[in-house]
């Protein structure tokens, strides 16, 4: 018998998506653009599992209202957890499950930003636009000759190592084991895949960045919040960093994802950052791909189908 889903925050690629999948499965989707709020509970009424988006918070007072709704599983299209308070989830009853996706999505991204940051590009392109065609101020350099140094190695990171070898980087690797302080110490590249949690929020602060090989380049892929973004706009400011390429910032909240062309950008933060012409900024871009988006559709599904089997058979 078929199942209903109610699918939070969906964006119209995603809906397409899980418009032709859904019935194939035998689930009936409802689908809509709103986040999952107090204000949307009655979407849900009638279904055991939601879907969510990464892109908005899930309050605790929302997740008590799904559990009160009869909701006990929440699938997020996500590898991340961190805009929901699992433990608190769990405390009320609901289950809260992520899903794999393409891991090559992020890894294509993060050499990009890392090739564009050691050869200027933003400045490069900058110039180009209005019709400057000078060479850079500095040359670049080849990836063959740096250091970089992988936090988190993970599907991603992994995945990031993987194209690294191709180009002939030397790889310093952490992942909670071994010496950080020696990666930053030694690396031209410092390039973040970690999940974040209560352990790795800030896992760049002041002092590890201070710490970092004069002249190298950040590149964040994974949460803004891994990075202290304070100290880092400091770094580069005074010229002791080199670069930064940021798929993700600290704040990015009700930012990225919307058209802020006709209104003031309130993360001061932010508008440091994009000043610089060695900072590229990309709006946690990084995992949109259609591979990955299909990816994320069919695991959303699946993960519920595989809840739903396992509550008949309880």
């Amino acid at each position: 018998m078929p199942f209903g889903i109610t699918i939070y925050g969906c964006g119209p690629d995603e809906a397409l998506l899980f418009r032709e999948l859904a019935p194939r499965l035998g689930v009936l989707p409802t689908i809509t653009a709103e986040a999952v709020s107090e204000a949307t509970i009655d979407l849900a009424f009638g279904n055991r599992c939601i879907s969510v988006g990464h892109k908005a918070h899930v309050a605790n007072s929302t997740l008590l209202a799904l559990s009160r709704a009869g909701v006990t599983y929440i699938s997020t299209r996500s590898i991340g957890y961190n805009h929901i308070d699992v433990r608190y989830a769990e405390s009320v009853g609901i289950g809260v499950e992520n899903v794999a996706y393409s891991p090559d999505s992020v890894a294509d991204f993060t050499l990009m930003l890392m090739l564009m940051s050691v050869r200027n590009a933003k400045s490069v392109v900058r110039r180009a636009d209005v019709h400057d065609y000078r060479l850079p101020d500095v040359p670049g350099k080849e990836l063959r000759d740096l250091t970089v140094g992988v936090i988190g190695t993970g599907r991603i990171g992994s995945a990031v190592m993987d194209r690294l070898r191709g180009f002939g980087s030397r790889m310093l690797t952490f992942d909670g084991c071994g010496s950080l302080d020696e990666l930053l110490r030694e690396s031209d590249v410092v390039t973040l895949h970690a999940p974040l949690n209560a352990d790795t929020r800030h896992l760049l602060n002041r002092g590890r960045i201070e710490r970092m090989k004069k002249g190298a380049f950040v590149v964040n892929t994974g949460r803004g919040s891994l990075l202290d973004t304070e100290a880092l706009v400091s770094a580069l400011e005074s010229g002791r960093l080199g670069g930064a390429a940021l798929d993700v910032v600290e704040g990015e909240e009700g930012i990225f994802y919307a058209d802020c062309r006709d209104r003031p950008i309130e993360n001061s933060v932010l508008r440091r950052l994009q000043r610089l012409s060695n900072v590229l900024i990309t709006g946690h871009t990084a995992y949109y791909t259609d591979h990955a988006l299909s990816d994320i559709v069919e695991n959303s599904l699946v993960n519920c189908l595989r809840f739903e089997g396992e509550m008949q058979h309880a």
